[in-house]
């Protein structure tokens, strides 16, 4: 395995940010509305935002799981604790009746296909 698919090449280690919610069925639309807003502005411009996916349970559709992938920990943890970042966000936090957020640092991965 080389550095790289360790993910402990030069400079900090990528990270991963997970964050576990539930939205009531009769939000979801708001929910996914807010998603996309905040998506799109954060893939345009935050500094180190690599990637990110909504996912829905295949067996609880108020189950929701939102992963983003960024440069570093250190480059979430700064646009986390930006004004700009609650105030995206607080659309999409007001459909949520539960949360759990979760962060790790990507230590190893599959090569990326040529």
């Amino acid at each position: 395995m080389t550095a790289i698919e360790r993910g402990d090449g030069p400079g900090p280690q990528r990270g991963r940010v997970v964050f576990l919610v539930r939205v009531p069925v009769d939000r979801t639309d708001d929910f996914l509305r807010a998603y996309e807003a905040v998506r799109h502005l954060v893939a345009d411009g935050v500094p180190g935002h690599l990637v990110d996916q909504v996912c829905r349970s295949a067996t609880d559709p108020e189950q929701w799981l939102i992963t983003s992938e960024w440069a570093s920990l250190t480059d979430f943890e700064a646009w986390e604790r930006s004004p700009e970042h609650r105030d995206l966000v607080r659309p999409m936090r007001e459909c949520f009746t539960d949360a759990r957020s979760l962060r790790f640092q990507v230590y190893a991965q599959t090569p990326v296909p040529a």
